[in-house]
């Protein structure tokens, strides 16, 4: 069996670090494939290596002495060689790795790539495994985009059967230009290779135990999630879960891998466990987690007997589109609908969105609300189940939160209800303490309420 092992920057901050991952590939015979990250933080006022390489790309870009800052980067690599007692050439690598980058002799892709590559090196001979650059065999097409079938290829032809060391976040094209992933792309390098060595569980190791219902910093203490499935996953982290990249699931999701997201300092705590199973399990909690983010706009335009009248949506999602605007969610009413975006989308173009909407579309009313934030409440197992918006637009109620807006999949796995900003951890709470007995999220606290709460409108 084959696990591959991914270890992101918390997990390699320093020595200490490096120790706890061998102990851990050491613990499973399976684990010999192993993806790692940059360097991340020692500790909370620490700086992150990646973050420190784009500074030095900053710098030589302007002209700027960059001495300091190279300086810092390679003792904290020759820190971790002395530390563990390695003989990989760190010093003489990293010098003329930092000459080069003085020079302006390399693209910003190459200079942040060290981070990782720099990393991985070390990790390789601490690990006693061969090392293999990601450069030689993640794919990469001249528009920046991964090419998957090369990649395949290239891992069967040139991956060591017998396990490897492989940096993250970066790879190559056919000349040997490197490119990067999306920021989190360690993550992504991870589900990759999984996916190309056709691995039985793919292993996200990073600095806490899993996904937790709530966040902790504003639901205290919420319960941990043992199992998830790929679709609560994405509904979780495009809505501010941030414990795995979101892009990392759909490699080893088109290959039913599964994902065991665990704690490189806590390691024989459960975690998480993302898979495509969604068969239904007694104890297994209705909600499966709460979470949100804020600084949303909501654009709403009224226009009498809208119903009637062919193209409005369309006319009105073209001006966006216009503009390069994605659109988060479209309620709509008998005479009125809102278009939600993203207020950073909007910063520098949403008075003339609304100007060209009046003047194409010609509405009866328009009106813009930018104090939105938007709270999902996912679960798979809600779909069917008589009561759960009841209970959930009733615990709002008891707390004096107004809804703005309602959203629902069409799967029924997650229920999205706007908010103002002002309310939006308070609603958070209100929501988790509504499916919560205290101990587990189980059973709704109170199904009468479900049945007495009235459901406000779709658009307010």
């Amino acid at each position: 069996m084959i696990k591959v092992a991914k270890f992101g920057g918390s997990s390699v901050a320093d020595a200490e670090h490096f120790k706890k991952i061998r102990s851990i590939i050491e613990a499973d015979p399976s684990r010999r494939f192993v993806v790692v990250s940059a360097c991340g933080r020692r500790y909370k006022s620490d700086a992150k290596v990646t973050d420190l390489l784009y500074l030095v790309a900053a710098h030589v870009r302007y002209h700027v002495s960059c001495d300091d800052l190279l300086t810092d980067i390679g003792q904290r690599y020759f820190d971790i060689a002395d530390e563990l007692g390695l003989t990989y050439p760190i010093r003489e690598e990293f010098a003329t790795f930092a000459e080069k980058a003085k020079a302006g002799d390399l693209t910003t892709e190459e200079l942040v790539s060290r981070g990782e590559y720099f990393t991985a090196r070390l990790m390789a001979e601490y690990l006693g495994l061969p090392f293999l650059d990601a450069a030689d065999v993640v794919a990469f097409h001249h528009d920046g985009t991964l090419s998957m079938t090369r990649t395949q290829a290239l891992i069967q032809e040139r991956g060591i059967p017998g396990g490897f060391v492989m940096p993250g976040f970066y790879g190559a094209t056919r000349e040997g230009r490197i490119m990067l992933l999306d920021r989190g792309g360690g993550d992504i390098s991870g589900s990759i290779l999984a996916k190309c060595l056709d691995a039985a569980l793919y292993e996200n190791w990073t600095d806490v135990s899993g996904f937790l219902s709530a966040d902790p910093g504003v639901v205290p203490h919420p319960q941990p999630i043992s199992r998830i499935t790929y679709s609560e996953m994405r509904e979780l982290s495009y809505m501010g879960a941030s414990v795995l990249h979101e892009e990392a699931v759909f490699p080893v999701m088109e290959a039913g891998i599964p994902i065991a997201v665990k704690n490189t300092n806590r390691p024989l705590d459960p975690g998480t466990i993302i898979s495509d199973r969604e068969d239904y399990v007694a104890d297994e909690p209705i909600i499966t987690g709460v979470t949100g983010k804020r600084n949303f706009v909501a654009v709403h335009i009224l226009k009498d007997h809208m119903s009637n009248e062919v193209g409005i949506v369309r006319r009105v999602l073209s001006i966006f589109e216009r503009y390069r605007v994605s659109i988060e969610h479209i309620p709509s009413g008998i005479d009125s609908f809102a278009v939600v975006v993203q207020g950073e989308d909007v910063k520098d173009s949403l008075w003339s969105i609304v100007a060209d909407i009046k003047t194409e579309v010609q509405p009866d009313g328009i009106k813009v609300v930018d104090d939105l934030a938007l709270i999902s409440t996912v679960g798979r197992n809600m779909s069917g189940r008589p009561g759960i918006s009841g209970s959930l637009f009733a615990a709002l109620g008891q707390e004096g939160i107004s809804i703005r807006m309602i959203a629902q999949g069409s799967d029924e796995i997650n229920i999205i209800v706007g908010v103002r900003d002002v309310d939006f951890e308070r609603a958070i709470r209100a929501i988790y303490s509504a499916f919560s007995d205290g101990d587990h999220l189980l059973e709704l606290k109170d199904l009468k309420r479900a049945e007495a709460a009235s459901h406000p409108a779709s658009v307010r």
